[in-house]
């Protein structure tokens, strides 16, 4: 069975489903160019879990529309994939082994952080998909060690993502057009992370509040960055970043996305960058 990556997504606006964009042209391709994996984990900013993680053990999960202010028609999707029970419950051994205390959420759904990306990367719902919580107040080294405790999981033909926002601020969002330039305050937060992660300098990321520029700025909270250190400890400790598609939407939501993996030449990573767009 080949082994499969571990991905950081950029979700940005529920709208990604509707609107075009780089980003939705960049998720619409993947399929073509990637083996399909047994199933997928997808760890959400917005699933957080106070004290340890929760796993999504359900074997029918339900499609959560969890936001507000958007066309009625978003509300009419669904992504009807089954669940993965029985990969969730190796999950739930794994992380216990590392000693963490663990919660099965037996009903929970699929939040738009994982079925926004999915519906577009695998529209017909035929992969089975589950969900782990993020910790609530956890560190980005916490969120690390969270992610590689799974890392056996993709030698089993498990992608396992994190989905998020590479820059996040909301009360930046307003009176922005989605084509918006970015700001300069985004293009070198980004930048930052860029380098920090192609050239394997882990240590700088996991301070990167302090040591980032426009950190605070770019991720007020910082739900929507914790699934990066999630996806990176989940490729373990030898993986590669490779960038595999950056643009921005509204202006401050960078959707940038990464691959990291151990499995992979860099010079097939390459084959996969998309071109940066900027406006």
């Amino acid at each position: 069975m080949k082994p499969q990556p571990a991905l950081f997504i950029s979700h940005g606006s529920p709208m990604l489903v509707m609107e075009d964009s780089p980003a939705r042209r960049f998720l619409t391709d993947w399929r073509v160019h990637h083996q399909p994996p047994q199933a997928i984990l997808v760890a959400s900013a917005h699933w957080e879990y106070r004290g340890g993680p929760a796993v999504g053990t359900a074997a029918r999960p339900g499609t959560v529309h969890d936001f507000g202010g958007f066309p009625p028609a978003l509300y009419d999707i669904e992504y009807p994939a089954p669940g993965a029970p029985e990969i969730a419950e190796k999950a739930i051994h794994l992380l216990r082994e590392a000693g963490y205390r663990v919660e099965r959420a037996e009903s929970r759904g699929l939040d738009h952080g994982a079925w926004a990306p999915l519906i577009l990367m695998y529209p017909h719902a035929e992969i089975p998909v589950f969900q782990v919580s993020l910790i609530a107040g956890a560190s980005p080294r916490e969120h690390y060690r969270y992610g590689s405790a799974l890392q056996t999981l993709r030698k089993q033909g498990v992608l396992i993502i994190g989905s998020g926002s590479l820059t996040h601020n909301l009360y930046e969002f307003m009176g922005h057009a989605r084509e918006d330039r970015a700001p300069d305050w985004v293009t070198e937060f980004e930048f930052w992370i860029e380098r920090a992660l192609c050239e394997g300098r882990h240590e700088e990321l996991m301070n990167y509040r302090t040591l980032a520029p426009y950190a605070r700025r770019n991720h007020p909270t910082e739900e929507h960055l914790s699934p990066l250190f999630f996806a990176l400890g989940a490729a373990g400790v030898e993986a590669i970043a490779a960038k595999i598609h950056g643009s921005h939407t509204y202006g401050v939501l960078s959707m940038d996305a990464y691959q990291f993996t151990a499995d992979i030449n860099p010079s097939d990573a390459s084959a996969y960058l998309t071109e940066k767009t900027y406006g």
